[in-house]
């Protein structure tokens, strides 16, 4: 009978000292709107010519995910002094934007100084136009980007991410894949080849998976046939990357999306809504 005492005891006082399962952080998804880019010789996007003649209409797409109480920007478009540029169509590429980033955080009650973590695809100037307002924000990118941005490699203007060069705002380089939470939420997804420390992005929410590729391809038809722009910074990284983006997503049952395919708006809700 004592025995059985005893023995009940110390399993209570286990379960009292067994730490409680913290529960899973809520996550939400929206997309921004980043502006809308005028390719208008679509070869750009082709070392093998393959769309000789054709022109297409791209969007520039930024991401907010919610964690808990955190906030992380992904990608942060074209700068602010295109907003409102007219598109020229007689040249080969051209850009505009109709809404800043802190304009549409501003719809949801945010400010730029609430958001906690900035994550960079790459150092294209699509992607970092407007990073400079978030230097309170600790810059996540691919340490092979940011050691290029830091060089001044070409096609790479540092003083988009002057707060973060400077060493003024906290940087931190990621080398290969990045469980930014810790929980297997959000996750950057090492794909070199358009840019030596390209990332895309594996959001898992409550009714969904997602998987943001960054510029691995620009367009629907472009990654279905592992298109690949002659300035990419890396041929075979970049078919490397796309097989494994797409086996990811297989594997993950994730919805894809092309963030510069214009089709692809559609599978997230229309801003200021988002996916939960």
């Amino acid at each position: 009978m004592r025995i059985a005492l005893f023995a009940a005891a110390a399993v209570s006082l286990m379960v009292q000292a067994a730490p409680a399962t913290a529960a899973p952080a809520p996550i939400k998804l929206w997309r921004l709107d980043c502006g809308t880019i005028a390719a208008n010789d679509l070869n750009a996007f082709s070392d093998a010519k393959a769309y000789t003649g054709k022109r297409k209409d791209l969007v520039g797409s930024c991401y907010l995910i919610k964690h808990g109480d955190a906030y992380l920007l992904w990608d942060a478009g074209l700068p602010a002094a295109m907003k409102g540029k007219p598109l020229d169509l007689k040249i080969m590429m051209d850009a505009t934007l109709t809404k800043t980033v802190a304009e549409q955080l501003a719809e949801l009650g945010l400010k730029p100084e609430n958001i906690n973590f900035l994550g960079i695809s790459h150092y294209h100037f699509d992607h970092i136009g407007q990073a400079a307002d978030f230097p309170g924000a600790t810059l996540l990118i691919g340490k092979g980007d940011f050691d290029a941005v830091k060089a001044g490699a070409p096609g790479v203007n540092p003083a988009l991410l002057a707060p973060w060069v400077k060493g003024t705002s906290k940087a931190d380089p990621v080398s290969g894949d990045r469980d930014v939470f810790g929980d297997g939420s959000v996750t950057m997804i090492d794909a070199p080849g358009h840019t030596p420390g390209h990332h895309a992005l594996l959001v898992r929410l409550k009714h969904g998976t997602y998987l943001l590729t960054g510029d691995a391809a620009h367009f629907q038809e472009n990654y279905d046939s592992n298109g690949v722009p002659a300035y990419n910074s890396s041929r075979p990284d970049t078919l490397t990357s796309l097989d494994h983006i797409k086996k990811l997503a297989k594997d993950r049952k994730a919805t894809v999306i092309i963030q510069h395919e214009a089709a692809d708006v559609a599978k997230l809700p229309v801003f200021p809504k988002a996916a939960d």
